[in-house]
């Protein structure tokens, strides 16, 4: 999948309706959002649209799983009033997001509106299955699918995509359909120029497609975490110790570096250790590097496990960090180079 897509910077947005999905999918506790990071992701393109002269932003999302039934647990109406403070300006909400109410809303509003359409997924027709109103399984019929995405078609002048945690979804409006110009936001492009890659993890075997994909795509790698001891052993036949050793991944480290060379990208891999006699609190510790290597009976030992992203929340350091990821399967199937609907849906750059 080519990832060299139309961004919303290289648009002429002056006088058009913007119609931006985004990925305002928020936690909400008794109707109030406990996170608004999502919200605060997205205000990047939709202020660039607005100072560009675009004459609406017009913003779409889901929230939650209604599985295509309109349940106010789910409204999006308390983003509205999030968005409004965080733009410090107006913000229409509309009870619905397509139909001939909306569309007539939409079609002439005043210069520099932003409107927050109501949830996508109070109908069936955004995922195309759902349940019916007797709480059954359905699919939604094709005819509706299509007047569906029809209805949008016509909210705005150009497409723009800023919700990279839905792009490996293939729903409505994740497609852009009907648009000349389907762009990627500001958040939505920055997840797909990686330029360095910094993989972890316990074993090679299991990464073969990411690396191989990755190498294709990144100017240096840096392989750190258990990963490391076997890349060590066999490229420089450092003394590893207990540590972690992946016997299959060993077979394909040769040839993953190969690759690296042939593609010109520089494969950084960890130089010292922090080393324990057991993988305890109470372990003896000690220090190694390379040319010492891991004595027999220690093994190398690094962090590992739990939520990356959540852990810098917790400890406020997520502006130390250039990127936190807003997908989650999305990210790990576009490493691994799978396509993603969302993003192969925008137009070429």
């Amino acid at each position: 999948m080519a990832l060299n897509k139309l961004s919303i910077d290289a648009l002429n947005l002056a006088g058009k309706r913007v119609l931006m999905r985004v990925d305002f999918n928020v936690p909400l506790k008794d109707g109030v959002i406990t996170n608004n990071q999502r919200i605060v992701a997205a205000l990047d393109s939709v202020k660039y649209a607005l100072d560009k002269g675009a004459k609406s932003v017009v913003l779409m999302s889901h929230l939650g799983r209604p599985d295509g039934q309109a349940n106010l647990k789910y409204t999006l109406k308390p983003v509205a009033e999030e968005l409004k403070k965080l733009l410090n300006k107006d913000v229409t909400f509309l009870p619905d997001c397509v139909g001939p109410e909306v569309e007539a809303a939409c079609a002439d509003p005043t210069p520099g509106s932003v409107i927050l359409l109501e949830n996508l997924r109070f109908h069936i027709e955004e995922e195309g299955k759902g349940v019916d109103a007797s709480g059954a399984k359905a699919k939604a019929d094709p005819e509706k699918v299509k007047a569906f995405r029809e209805s949008l078609r016509k909210l705005g002048d150009v497409y723009i995509n800023d919700a990279f945690g839905t792009a490996h979804r293939a729903h409505s409006s994740m497609m852009g359909e009907g648009f000349e110009q389907r762009a990627s936001g500001f958040l939505l492009k920055k997840e797909l120029q990686p330029f360095l890659a910094i993989l972890g993890g316990a074993k090679v075997a299991d990464k073969i497609q990411l690396i191989e994909n990755l190498l294709d795509k990144v100017n240096e790698m840096i392989i750190g975490g258990g990963m490391a001891y076997t890349f060590l052993k066999e490229t420089q036949g450092m003394a590893i110790g207990n540590s972690l050793y992946d016997a299959e991944g060993a077979k394909i480290v040769g040839k993953l570096l190969e690759k690296a060379a042939k593609n010109n990208v520089k494969v950084h891999l960890p130089v010292d250790f922090v080393t324990g006699d057991k993988f305890d609190e109470n372990a003896q510790v000690g220090a190694a590097d390379i040319a010492s290597g891991i004595p027999d009976g220690w093994l190398g030992l690094d962090v590992g496990g739990g939520d990356t992203a959540t852990c810098c929340a917790k400890w406020g350091t997520e502006d130390k960090v250039s990127h936190v990821s807003t997908g989650g399967g999305a990210s790990l199937e576009l490493l691994e180079g799978k396509v993603l609907p969302g993003v192969a849906a925008l137009s070429d750059a």
